[in-house]
Protein backbone atom coordinates (compact mmCIF):
# COMPACT_ATOMS: atom_id res chain seq x y z
CA UNK A 1 0.00 0.00 0.00
CA UNK A 2 1.68 3.41 -1.29
CA UNK A 3 1.68 5.83 1.72
CA UNK A 4 -0.58 9.17 1.58
CA UNK A 5 2.52 11.24 1.99
CA UNK A 6 4.93 11.99 -0.49
CA UNK A 7 8.24 10.55 0.07
CA UNK A 8 9.60 14.31 0.26
CA UNK A 9 7.42 15.04 3.46
CA UNK A 10 8.99 11.42 4.90
CA UNK A 11 12.33 12.84 4.58
CA UNK A 12 11.69 16.25 5.54
CA UNK A 13 9.80 14.52 8.99
CA UNK A 14 12.99 12.35 9.37
CA UNK A 15 15.46 15.37 8.70
CA UNK A 16 13.28 17.59 11.35
CA UNK A 17 13.69 14.91 14.10
CA UNK A 18 17.54 14.56 13.33
CA UNK A 19 17.41 18.01 14.31
CA UNK A 20 15.89 17.76 16.93
CA UNK A 21 17.57 14.79 18.43
CA UNK A 22 20.86 16.25 17.82
CA UNK A 23 20.63 19.37 19.75
CA UNK A 24 21.95 19.20 23.27
CA UNK A 25 19.31 18.68 25.61
CA UNK A 26 20.64 21.43 28.15
CA UNK A 27 19.01 24.39 26.38
CA UNK A 28 21.19 27.55 26.70
CA UNK A 29 19.44 31.16 26.32
CA UNK A 30 19.64 32.55 23.03
CA UNK A 31 21.66 35.71 23.46
CA UNK A 32 19.45 39.05 23.18
CA UNK A 33 21.08 40.34 19.61
CA UNK A 34 20.02 37.30 18.03
CA UNK A 35 16.53 36.69 19.53
CA UNK A 36 13.83 37.40 16.53
CA UNK A 37 12.06 40.81 17.19
CA UNK A 38 10.11 42.87 14.38
CA UNK A 39 11.40 42.04 10.80
CA UNK A 40 10.60 41.04 7.60
CA UNK A 41 11.63 38.07 5.62
CA UNK A 42 10.84 36.90 2.33
CA UNK A 43 11.19 33.35 1.16
CA UNK A 44 10.63 30.85 -1.74
CA UNK A 45 9.30 27.60 -1.16
CA UNK A 46 8.28 24.18 -3.02
CA UNK A 47 4.65 22.93 -2.24
CA UNK A 48 2.79 19.68 -2.53
CA UNK A 49 -0.36 19.62 -2.54
CA UNK A 50 -3.63 17.02 -3.09
CA UNK A 51 -6.09 19.64 -4.22
CA UNK A 52 -9.55 17.70 -3.79
CA UNK A 53 -10.52 17.56 -6.86
CA UNK A 54 -10.58 14.08 -8.12
CA UNK A 55 -7.33 12.27 -7.43
CA UNK A 56 -4.86 15.25 -8.83
CA UNK A 57 -2.40 15.85 -6.74
CA UNK A 58 -0.61 19.38 -7.94
CA UNK A 59 3.15 20.65 -7.25
CA UNK A 60 4.39 24.12 -7.73
CA UNK A 61 6.38 27.05 -6.22
CA UNK A 62 5.30 29.89 -4.09
CA UNK A 63 6.54 32.58 -2.28
CA UNK A 64 5.73 34.80 1.21
CA UNK A 65 6.89 37.88 3.04
CA UNK A 66 6.75 37.36 6.97
CA UNK A 67 6.14 40.74 9.04
CA UNK A 68 6.96 40.15 12.14
CA UNK A 69 5.37 42.53 14.25
CA UNK A 70 6.56 41.67 17.38
CA UNK A 71 8.64 38.30 18.66
CA UNK A 72 6.19 36.22 18.49
CA UNK A 73 3.23 38.52 16.30
CA UNK A 74 2.84 38.73 12.88
CA UNK A 75 1.35 38.49 8.86
CA UNK A 76 2.20 36.32 6.38
CA UNK A 77 1.42 36.79 2.88
CA UNK A 78 1.54 33.84 0.21
CA UNK A 79 1.45 33.25 -3.22
CA UNK A 80 1.11 29.64 -4.69
CA UNK A 81 1.25 28.17 -7.97
CA UNK A 82 0.17 24.55 -8.46
CA UNK A 83 0.95 24.02 -12.00
CA UNK A 84 3.18 20.89 -12.11
CA UNK A 85 1.59 17.50 -12.58
CA UNK A 86 -1.16 18.75 -14.18
CA UNK A 87 -3.74 16.30 -15.68
CA UNK A 88 -6.66 17.62 -18.15
CA UNK A 89 -5.07 21.25 -17.78
CA UNK A 90 -6.42 21.31 -13.97
CA UNK A 91 -4.42 24.08 -11.67
CA UNK A 92 -4.71 25.96 -9.04
CA UNK A 93 -3.25 29.69 -8.14
CA UNK A 94 -3.76 31.31 -4.34
CA UNK A 95 -3.26 34.24 -2.72
CA UNK A 96 -3.41 34.81 1.04
CA UNK A 97 -2.25 36.85 3.57
CA UNK A 98 -3.18 36.75 7.71
CA UNK A 99 -2.23 36.56 11.24
CA UNK A 100 0.93 34.66 12.25
CA UNK A 101 1.95 33.75 15.96
CA UNK A 102 5.85 32.04 16.39
CA UNK A 103 6.63 30.43 19.52
CA UNK A 104 9.74 30.82 21.43
CA UNK A 105 12.76 29.36 19.69
CA UNK A 106 14.08 28.37 23.46
CA UNK A 107 11.36 26.01 23.38
CA UNK A 108 12.87 24.02 20.54
CA UNK A 109 16.52 24.44 20.79
CA UNK A 110 16.54 27.38 17.82
CA UNK A 111 13.76 25.66 16.20
CA UNK A 112 11.03 28.14 15.79
CA UNK A 113 7.33 26.96 15.35
CA UNK A 114 4.47 28.76 13.98
CA UNK A 115 0.81 29.19 13.45
CA UNK A 116 -1.10 30.75 11.25
CA UNK A 117 -4.49 31.55 9.65
CA UNK A 118 -4.34 32.55 6.50
CA UNK A 119 -7.77 34.34 3.84
CA UNK A 120 -7.63 34.88 0.47
CA UNK A 121 -8.36 34.54 -3.17
CA UNK A 122 -8.03 31.36 -5.12
CA UNK A 123 -8.04 30.78 -9.38
CA UNK A 124 -9.17 27.40 -10.45
CA UNK A 125 -8.73 25.74 -14.07
CA UNK A 126 -11.59 23.16 -15.07
CA UNK A 127 -10.37 20.58 -16.92
CA UNK A 128 -9.43 21.06 -20.80
CA UNK A 129 -9.72 24.87 -20.24
CA UNK A 130 -13.46 24.60 -19.94
CA UNK A 131 -13.88 27.20 -17.54
CA UNK A 132 -12.14 29.17 -14.56
CA UNK A 133 -13.17 30.36 -10.84
CA UNK A 134 -12.19 32.27 -8.60
CA UNK A 135 -13.22 31.48 -5.25
CA UNK A 136 -12.40 32.78 -1.16
CA UNK A 137 -9.95 30.47 0.49
CA UNK A 138 -10.21 29.87 4.67
CA UNK A 139 -6.47 28.61 5.38
CA UNK A 140 -5.14 27.31 8.73
CA UNK A 141 -1.70 26.27 9.05
CA UNK A 142 1.37 25.24 10.70
CA UNK A 143 5.44 24.72 10.18
CA UNK A 144 8.57 25.01 11.74
CA UNK A 145 11.66 27.27 10.86
CA UNK A 146 15.32 26.67 11.45
CA UNK A 147 17.33 30.28 11.69
CA UNK A 148 20.83 29.71 9.91
CA UNK A 149 22.50 32.73 11.80
CA UNK A 150 20.90 36.33 11.28
CA UNK A 151 19.57 36.35 8.26
CA UNK A 152 19.01 32.86 6.63
CA UNK A 153 16.05 30.46 7.73
CA UNK A 154 15.17 26.88 6.54
CA UNK A 155 11.49 26.28 6.25
CA UNK A 156 11.68 22.64 7.32
CA UNK A 157 7.81 21.76 7.18
CA UNK A 158 4.98 24.38 6.33
CA UNK A 159 1.15 22.71 6.32
CA UNK A 160 -2.35 23.99 5.35
CA UNK A 161 -5.55 22.37 5.22
CA UNK A 162 -7.55 24.89 2.88
CA UNK A 163 -11.37 25.69 2.82
CA UNK A 164 -12.85 26.85 -0.46
CA UNK A 165 -16.18 27.05 0.51
CA UNK A 166 -17.96 28.65 -2.44
CA UNK A 167 -16.31 26.32 -4.99
CA UNK A 168 -18.78 25.45 -7.99
CA UNK A 169 -19.41 22.06 -6.98
CA UNK A 170 -19.33 21.82 -3.11
CA UNK A 171 -16.70 22.93 -0.46
CA UNK A 172 -13.42 21.77 -1.61
CA UNK A 173 -10.34 20.97 0.95
CA UNK A 174 -7.13 20.95 -0.72
CA UNK A 175 -4.21 20.10 2.01
CA UNK A 176 -0.37 20.48 1.43
CA UNK A 177 2.86 20.85 2.51
CA UNK A 178 5.88 22.67 1.68
CA UNK A 179 9.94 23.33 2.77
CA UNK A 180 12.07 26.37 1.46
CA UNK A 181 13.92 29.58 2.68
CA UNK A 182 13.48 32.74 3.38
CA UNK A 183 15.90 36.01 3.71
CA UNK A 184 15.31 38.12 6.61
CA UNK A 185 15.53 41.70 4.76
CA UNK A 186 14.95 43.87 7.67
CA UNK A 187 16.30 44.99 10.11
CA UNK A 188 19.87 45.13 8.51
CA UNK A 189 22.47 44.41 10.73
Amino acid sequence: MESALPKWISVTALLFAALFAGRSAAAQEMPTEVRPGAFIAVGATYSDYQIDYGQNKLGGPAVYVDLHLTTHYGMEGEARWLIYNQAENVHATTWLVGPRATFDPRMLHGLTPYVKLLVGDAHFNFPYNYATGEYFVLAPGAGVDLPIGHRLSIRLIDVEYQSWPQFSYGTLHPYGASVGLSYRILPRY
